[in-house]
């Protein structure tokens, strides 16, 4: 018998169809763009990366030479070019700390990294300050490959209101409950956290629009399980 995350997915490739995330040309602009998408919309983020790339990063730099080129930027330069991603000083602090340590642990190149478990590529991003678990469980499994679940407010909402996790659940919780329910397989946790996103999106928004959606015969008898209000 097929699990309940299982179903879901299912459910959800079967209507919206293969999602093909994460937009990148290397696996280095993923990580940038992970750690750049942290309380803001992509499109925002989209419009910070063409900056990034206009002023050369991936231009014959890739592997090794992109962390180097953003490092070499300097911060305020860094942050004039990220502006449209929002909250672009603290942004360009994190994306800085990042390729310096990229480049004193690993040499500029993501090869090192990518080349531990999935939980060893995890807890070293960990230790790189401005990288929380999100962060980190977007760079493993979109520009490493590595078999991890982001577990975003998306993902914890349709958990939520279909009753399977309690609102209260922490990330840790929401992260092993997908990860438990589905195949490990790093294509299959890729696919249905996008297909999630897409969901969540577009019909389990802060206002449920659950008519509509392709979850909705799996809510729970009486509806969706909002969280209770105090």
């Amino acid at each position: 018998m097929s699990s309940t995350a299982t179903r879901a997915v299912e459910t959800l490739l079967a209507a919206f169809g293969p999602q093909r995330w994460w937009p990148a040309e290397t696996p280095f602009e993923v990580c940038v763009g992970a750690i750049l998408t942290q309380n803001t919309a992509w499109t925002n983020v989209e419009k910070a990366v063409a900056n990034l790339k206009k002023a050369g990063m991936g231009d014959g730099r890739r592997e090794t030479g992109e962390a180097q080129f953003v490092a070499g930027l300097g911060v305020e330069r860094l942050e004039e070019l990220i502006r449209p991603a929002g909250t672009f000083r603290v942004k360009a602090k994190r994306l800085m700390r990042f390729c310096r340590w990229l480049i004193e642990e690993h040499g500029g190149s993501l090869d090192g990294l990518f080349g531990r478990s999935a939980e060893s590529v995890r807890e070293a991003l960990l230790e790189v300050p401005g990288i929380g678990p999100e962060t980190a469980d977007a760079i493993a499994l979109y520009a490493g490959g590595k078999e991890t679940f982001v577990a975003d407010a998306y993902t914890h909402r349709i958990l939520a209101r279909h009753g399977w996790l309690d609102w209260e659940s922490g990330y840790d919780e929401v992260r092993g409950w997908w990860m438990d329910g589905l195949e490990k397989d790093a294509a299959l946790y890729n696919e249905a956290h996008a297909l999630l996103v897409k969901a969540g999106k577009e019909f389990c928004k802060a206002k449920a629009a659950c008519d509509a959606c392709p979850l909705k015969p799996m809510l729970p008898e009486g509806g969706p399980r909002e969280r209770e209000r105090w």
